[in-house]
């Protein structure tokens, strides 16, 4: 079965990695199940990737074994619907629910609260599913491993489950039969919180449309008035049919040995199987012979930056021939990315739309990849001037090609990726082989980026007409072109509406009354009385047969993170020296104390211009073209960091961001002075094309992130940091800049940027940090000395607003050096109660309520953070998602001293705050065991020690103050939680009267809350 000789030579190759090597060697000599196909070394990505095929099923296997303790597994299944009824995503979330070796209820969630996982979760592709975790613990990964062997191939799939899972008519209050019938369900308001979105209703439809052949033309993952469609028996034929060996795809990254893996799933899976022939290879989409248009419609944007222009419109073009994936995907960046672009200048700058649509570019994600260009924030009278600009630019491509400068800044950005070290990077490449792996590509292939990188510049060099002739043959010429336009339609929920009560009365009028009486006994009281207790019918509810790491396993003390202090130009600077593979990375925090009251609310608007408007001798465009040529990207951001020992008490300002490689330092840093010393505040179009684009992205970004939105609001009036945060990134700042995007003239607003600049870049508030290579940091830090002489012209000691408000804090409380951060007070803040409600077009809402409670350093914090992840997963989860029908829920305490509640995707809205409120009863009453308190302890662990990039080490002393003794301190209340704590906190934090809370909604009309005086109606 083992070509022995052949895997000899294939090893013998590789001087590199031996350790990996020996491992690999070692695994596939001793299983005899395994056929070796390929050892390769990579070392763009310092891995060893090693690929392997099942004889007994055919199942396929990639490991890729690195020097990285956060190990990762995944498994794979084609799964190709041919209808909407969003059967695999349904069926994700069921096998979830229990299997024959852990029959309790929800395994999956169970194992958050048992496991040191660095991430747990499943995705629904449009022709796959997968199913990944990564944790740094051997034993962990063993005990998930079994759980999600178990769960993929052996699932119960129980039709209570599916009922919960998938869909159900239930009565309306489940224990009154009188009351009337409505459809419940996880997924079945998860997708109707998606569609509530326009952009990801466009991009289904862009879809469905340009591939409707065969399984692109469904909604993998349900369309709501589909989804009722679906039945008990499809879901469990569709299990049968897809998920088996035969038809899966296995990936194990780290430093694991890899022996160990394929023994476990032998043993567990595979070793129960034979061989079938699955029958879900997607066949290729006919090519049409001419170009089609279609419409659609969507909601309208109530926070839309014009509300006269809310049509999107994309052309989109399929590319046959996935062997040119590289190339098409750096065509495509070199096509659409940042202002030296030629669609940008083409589409973007004459302000024809707010920005492009989130559908534009390179898709390789299915089995045909596809190109789409297009606008979102339009007027309807301009679809044929976009039409018209799309030709003519792709012929101007075609003749004139790109600058060389722009493509070396596109392979310096891919030079830059791979030197990168992100701390999940197993899922990143789980994630990056995903597609062209599922349709049998070769996975290897797409890792060896260097090799590819070279094909494409030995094509360039044969070729310089390269990249013009592919836009010809793939754009141009190609008549499989779909044109899909979008407009808005005032009575679009409302049809929504109207359809599901349409569907929801077929469904009620083919019931007998046996079905009545089956709905209200299995689907109502037995639904919920397994959701309320522990009467498991099957068996009772006992986590006991999942395994489990315990508290003991936890490492009692973190790995301390070295750094030196020092000065540059009179600024304190952070040193830490860290393994960060040839790359440098900058920090620099500004406070704004000095900044007028009246200028805040446009700090955001300024951070995210500040880069983009040109600065010293280059226009915008050069200065886009230099920071992509010579640096990782640079970002400037709103930073609010609370105090640790006092609520009112924070730290307000601006942080500076980007990195380089080693040889592009000087350059990384004149940039930074460029923009200290001369920026460019004079181009009102130029900023009037950020300021639509941001204004457009924070209005898309509402369906997304609802909870943060409903929690920042909710938090407002509690502590003064938290009234900021609203300001700078809640729903305040999404109506600010809407206002902004709506002003004709923008003088105004570009007169405020040079009095914004001369309070906020200015040294003498200033301190840096530095991330770099024990070599590399001498080099580094003469930069550092460099730049602040090449701006200590913009120094000046500016008084605070309120001189009587500043606090200092030392940088380093043991060393006794005079660096501090300036933190402001707020004497007279008091915290007030405050109800809001945003109505928005939505048909899902989202719910938020915060608690003031204490900050980081308090004795209590510790058992705060354990009592919200206990909530979480033993009360909340089954109130919130399970009864509830939202896509998710819990609490969570901050940083700020803020203990807050949410709902995310939320059917409910008034009976959820109720649910919270029954969270903080549960808890007083003690009604936990020990074993929910470790677990508890050990799904807060996995977040505390959550892997450190090592571009971010130190970044949490640099930014908060929190030392390492501190987090020590804190390590060691958490383990010393009790149940006394627990109740004790319950009763004096949240308990009704004990203190202020906020409470917000973001949700559809809700007449109820608008009769309601105690509430804000927004």
């Amino acid at each position: 079965r083992i070509k022995l000789k052949g895997f000899l030579l294939a090893t013998k190759s590789m001087n590199y990695q031996s350790v990996h090597r020996r491992h690999v060697v070692d695994s596939i000599l001793s299983n005899e199940h395994i056929r070796y196909d390929t050892v390769t070394a990579v070392p763009d990505l310092f891995l060893t990737s090693v690929k392997l095929s099942h004889d007994a099923t055919g199942a396929q296997y990639l490991h890729a074994a690195r020097d990285d303790s956060n190990n990762l597994f995944s498994v794979q299944f084609r799964t190709t619907p041919m209808d909407s009824t969003g059967v695999p995503h349904i069926l994700e979330h069921t096998v979830l629910c229990g299997s024959q070796r852990f029959p309790c209820r929800d395994p999956f969630f169970k194992m958050l609260n048992r496991s040191l996982s660095t991430f747990m979760n499943a995705f629904t592709a449009s022709d796959y599913t997968m199913y990944p975790f990564s944790t740094q613990n051997a034993k962990d990964f063993q005990n998930l491993l079994s759980v999600y062997l178990d769960a993929v191939f052996f699932p119960c799939l129980r039709e209570l489950d599916f009922c919960q899972e998938g869909w159900r008519l239930e009565h309306e209050t489940p224990t009154d039969p009188s009351s009337r019938l409505m459809f419940k369900g996880v997924v079945f308001n998860e997708m109707k919180g998606v569609f509530s979105d326009n952009e990801s209703l466009y991009a289904q439809h862009l879809q469905n449309k340009l591939l409707p052949d065969h399984t692109y033309a469904v909604v993998s993952g349900g369309a709501p008035l589909d989804i009722p469609d679906l039945t008990w028996e499809q879901l469990k034929h569709f299990h049968a049919t897809h998920y088996h060996p035969s038809n899966a795809r296995f990936f194990t990254y780290g430093d694991l040995p890899l022996e160990q893996h394929l023994q476990q799933i032998e043993k567990e899976a595979l070793s129960k199987f034979e061989r079938t022939e699955p029958n879900t290879a997607v066949p290729p989409q006919a090519h049409w012979d001419k170009p089609r248009v279609d419409h659609v419609t969507c909601r309208p944007d109530a926070l839309a930056p014009d509300p006269m222009k809310q049509n999107t419109l994309c052309m989109s073009y399929l590319i046959t021939d996935t062997f040119e994936a590289f190339t098409l995907s750096l065509l495509s960046s070199l096509m659409i990315s940042g202002p030296n672009s030629p669609f940008y200048k083409a589409l973007i700058e004459p302000e024809i739309g707010s920005d492009f649509s989130s559908s534009v570019g390179f898709d390789g994600s299915t089995r045909q990849a596809s190109f789409t260009i297009g606008l979102q924030g339009m007027a309807e009278d301009n679809t044929e001037t976009v039409k018209h600009i799309i030709a003519q630019t792709i012929d101007d491509i075609v003749a004139t090609g790109f600058e060389e400068e722009q493509i070396e800044a596109l392979l310096h950005k891919i030079e830059i990726q791979m030197k990168h070290q992100s701390t999940s990077f197993g899922l990143a490449l789980a994630s990056y082989i995903a597609s062209c792996w599922n349709h049998d590509g070769d996975p290897v292939q797409l890792l060896k980026i260097s090799e590819n990188v070279s094909r494409f510049q030995q094509c360039l060099k044969e070729n310089p007409r390269y990249l013009q002739d592919k836009v010809q043959h793939y754009f141009k010429d190609n008549t499989h072109r779909l044109t899909l336009t979008m407009s808005p339609d005032e009575r679009f929920l409302e049809k929504q509406a109207e359809a599901e009560e349409q569907k929801l009365q077929e469904k009620i009028q083919n019931l007998s009354d046996a079905d009545h009486k089956d709905i209200y006994e299995k689907a109502g009281l037995m639904l919920l009385l397994l959701q309320v207790c522990s009467c498991w019918p099957f068996r009772a509810q006992d986590a006991s047969c999942l395994p489990a790491l315990k508290v003991s396993d936890i490492e009692p003390i973190i790995p301390y993170t070295p750094v030196q202090l020092g000065t540059a130009g009179g600024v304190p600077v952070q040193c830490c020296e860290q393994p960060t593979n040839g790359m440098v990375y900058f920090r620099a925090m500004c406070n704004l104390n000095s900044l007028p009251e009246d200028l805040k609310i446009y700090v955001p608007l300024f951070c995210s211009v500040i880069t983009k408007l040109g600065c010293g001798e280059l226009d915008y465009r050069q200065q886009a073209q230099r920071i992509e040529l010579k640096t990782g990207g640079m970002s400037v951001s709103p930073q609010i960091i609370p105090d640790t020992d006092q609520l009112d008490l924070y730290e307000q300002g601006i942080m500076l961001s980007s990195s380089c490689l080693e040889r592009n330092l000087p350059d990384m840093f004149q940039l930074w002075s460029d923009i200290f010393n001369s920026p460019h505040f004079d181009d009102e179009q130029r900023l009037r094309v950020l300021v639509m684009m941001s204004a457009q992205e924070l209005s898309n970004g509402i369906s997304y992130s609802g909870h943060m939105y409903a929690m920042t609001r909710a938090a407002r009036t509690l502590a003064p940091s938290a009234d900021l945060q609203e300001t700078f990134s809640g729903m305040d700042q999404v109506k600010f800049m809407k206002r902004i995007a709506e002003l004709t003239d923008l003088t105004s607003v570009l007169r405020k940027l040079p009095r914004i600049k001369r309070h906020l870049l200015n040294p003498e508030n200033m301190r840096c940090a530095v991330n770099a290579t024990p070599q590399k940091m001498s080099d580094a830090a003469g930069e550092v000395e460099r730049f602040m002489g090449n701006i200590a012209a913009n120094r000046k000691e500016r008084k605070p607003v309120r001189p009587t408000v500043v606090e200092v804090r030392p940088l380093d409380p043991q060393a006794g050096s005079s660096a501090s951060r300036k933190l402001i007070s707020e004497p007279h803040f008091k915290p007030c109660q405050m109800k809001t409600y945003f109505q928005l077009p939505f048909n899902v809402n989202f719910v938020s309520e915060c608690v003031r409670t204490v900050p980081f350093s308090h004795a209590d914090y510790a058992s705060l953070c354990i009592l919200a992840r206990m909530m979480t997963a033993k009360f909340l989860h089954g109130e919130i998602r399970e009864k509830g029908g939202a896509y998710g829920g819990g609490a969570r305490m901050g940083g700020g001293g803020l203990f807050s509640f949410y709902s995310y995707r939320d059917p409910n809205s008034t009976q959820t705050l109720s649910a919270f409120r029954g969270g903080v009863e549960w808890a007083r009453a003690g009604k936990f065991t020990q074993q929910d308190i470790d677990e508890a302890k050990l799904s807060v662990f996995s977040a505390v020690d959550a892997p450190v990039a090592p571009s971010d080490k130190g970044l949490g002393r640099f930014l908060n103050g929190i030392t390492d003794e501190m987090k020590q301190r804190h390590r060691e209340r958490l383990f010393a939680v009790t149940n006394k704590n627990l109740t004790d906190v319950a009763g004096r934090y949240l308990g009704v009267g004990q203190q202020t809370c906020g409470v917000a909604i973001l949700g559809p009309e809700n007449e109820s809350i608008r009769k309601d005086p105690s509430w804000v109606v927004k």
